[in-house]
């Protein structure tokens, strides 16, 4: 009994246990973090005209400032921190400032150019930036103070610019690194579809391991109720007949009790009669004398 109690604990273990380490398989995918760009000093940036985007303009990586957010394109995808050097996440699409930001500023910013008008763009240190950036913005700083340096230079219309923004977005999405970034993200949904069916059969398998436990537990219940119950029966049984003998004990010796009275009564009573039939004998033997 304690065999059988003992390898049904065991099997029960080694059904269970396993559960919850393949319930936490799941399909994770990785991206790779921008490698860190090294700053002598904090930057200095420029503000690009038409925009209220700020770009540090001595390192050949993009890096952007705008809205309280350091921003980084690289290989295709954009990555965001509040730290121009350190502190980069992913961020999963095209931030919305990015096509008003004209794809040759390097060249204009090397030739002091701006569309054929002289630009006399103003270095601003990071420290002044993060404590102004705000105050700019929202009280259009730039559009004030000069047309952000460029000499008699009018800002577009509203429709230019929408027009010049449709073209960047086309523009921007015909290059390699982002079309490859767009197939990789094709492929693994598909990566993912495959290996949906591995993790559903697991779960599965999982599902009818309980099943298979219920199945066998009756079984094993089964068999241990006819042992119990013939281990029982004899011991009940035998309970059963003590108390009927005790209660045949007391009828057995009630009867004898009374069968003995009456011949004791019967015996007594012709004791108790002869003297009384001897007296007449005597009696009369003595009369018999007398005469």
């Amino acid at each position: 009994m304690k065999k059988l109690l003992f390898g049904t604990i065991l099997l029960a273990l080694v059904l269970v246990v396993p559960i919850p380490t393949m319930a936490g398989v799941d399909v994770s995918v990785s991206i790779a973090l921008p490698p860190l760009v090294v700053f002598a000093a904090p930057p200095e940036l420029i503000v690009l005209p038409d925009t209220y985007v700020y770009v540090v303009p001595d390192i050949d990586v993009d890096i952007f400032f705008y809205n309280g957010w350091w921003w980084r394109p690289w290989e295709g995808r954009w990555y965001r921190s509040h730290y121009y050097n350190r502190g980069w996440s992913y961020y999963d699409s095209v931030p919305s400032f990015y096509f008003d930001v004209d794809p040759g500023w390097r060249g204009y910013y090397r030739d002091n150019n701006w569309y054929g008008h002289r630009w006399n763009y103003e270095r601003i240190p990071n420290q002044q930036l993060q404590q102004n950036w705000k105050g700019w913005q929202n009280d259009r700083h730039w559009e004030r103070q000069g047309t952000w340096g460029v000499q008699s230079y009018q800002p577009r219309p509203q429709q230019q610019k929408q027009e010049l923004r449709q073209q960047r977005q086309q523009q921007y999405q015909q290059r390699p690194e982002v079309q490859k970034q767009r197939q990789s993200q094709v492929q693994k949904p598909q990566s993912q579809q495959q290996r949906q069916p591995q993790v559903q059969k697991q779960r599965q398998s999982q599902v009818q391991k309980p099943q298979v436990q219920q199945q066998r537990q009756p079984q094993v219940q089964q068999q241990r109720q006819p042992q119990v119950q013939q281990q029982r029966q004899p011991q009940v049984q035998q309970q059963k007949q003590q108390p009927q003998q005790r209660v045949q004990q007391p009828q057995q010796s009630r009867p004898q009790s009374q069968t003995v009275k009456p011949q004791v009564r019967e015996a007594a009573k012709p004791q108790q009669a002869k003297p009384q039939q001897g007296k007449p004998e005597k009696e009369q033997g003595g009369k018999q004398d007398r005469k």
